[in-house]
């Protein structure tokens, strides 16, 4: 094989598994509000990773006793969802918590052989002093960070500063903003570099329009993450937000499951 050969990264399957949602209005969803009246809900969702014999896990999600403490419509568990793809728990080698938010970092305990991959920042974040102030802890549960802290001692976790590569085709984007240490993903595929953005952004038009989410740490960190996103990615149509409804619309269903849609291929036409 000749070095140019060498040096082209492997191609991914990404896919975005939705297992919760909740109705929102559009004034929920912008920092300052929105001028608006509207419904604009949210989905939740985890994304799976897989290529060149590697499976990798981005997020977590939540329980059920979560989703009734939080009054969230739980459709199924997100790590049991996987299965619709062909993959069992113990089949996920790496899982990449993009921030440690409750509907990001559930269900730790269901991933028997998996790795975990944080940000210092977003550790030191979720256990330091910040977290004695309840409007910065109230997305969080400690459940959730007692339980990665536990497979910190268990030797599975893997901490990250800043960017980094993850996997040959796989890149970590620091970005800040919505957490101290969020993340969000590079991943390379068929149809070019996708960044799965995570709550870099929310919703499209977060970043489209310039408009934060109203939960943040860093408004600065926030808006200057949209460059960040868009100039990872392969356009701006290869940027991928954490929570919009539009991606199961955008993008060509899974035909295991409707809330599963494939993002390695490219989006629908209108």
């Amino acid at each position: 094989m000749s070095p140019a050969m060498q040096s082209v990264p492997p191609e991914y399957e990404i896919y975005a598994v939705r297992y919760a949602r909740m109705p929102r209005q559009r004034r929920d969803n912008f920092l300052g509000g929105d001028p608006h009246d509207g419904d604009m809900p949210m989905d939740f969702f985890v994304w799976l990773v897989r290529g060149a014999g590697r499976v990798v896990l981005v997020d977590t999600g939540f329980n059920a006793d979560t989703a009734r403490k939080r009054r969230r419509e739980l459709i199924h568990c997100p790590i049991g969802a996987l299965a619709a793809l062909g993959v069992q728990p113990e089949d996920v080698q790496h899982v990449v918590l993009t921030h440690l938010h409750y509907d990001h970092a559930g269900n730790l305990d269901r991933l028997p052989r998996a790795r975990f991959h944080v940000q210092d920042d977003e550790m030191d974040y979720a256990t330091g002093r910040c977290m004695c102030f309840e409007p910065l802890r109230h997305a969080y549960a400690v459940e959730d960070v007692v339980a990665l802290v536990r497979r910190v001692y268990e030797d599975r976790v893997v901490f990250h500063d800043g960017d980094g590569e993850l996997l040959p085709g796989i890149e970590l984007l620091k970005i800040g903003g919505h957490t101290k240490g969020l993340q969000a993903l590079r991943v390379h595929t068929a149809r070019g570099w996708v960044v799965l953005a995570s709550d870099a952004s929310h919703y499209y038009e977060n970043m489209a329009q310039g408009r934060p989410f109203p939960i943040v740490y860093n408004t600065a960190q926030m808006l200057s993450g949209y460059a960040r996103l868009y100039g990872a990615a392969q356009s701006e149509q290869h940027v991928v937000p954490g929570h919009d409804p539009a991606v199961l619309e955008r993008y060509p269903r899974w035909e295991g499951s409707p809330h599963v849609a494939m993002l390695h291929l490219p989006p629908r036409e209108d």
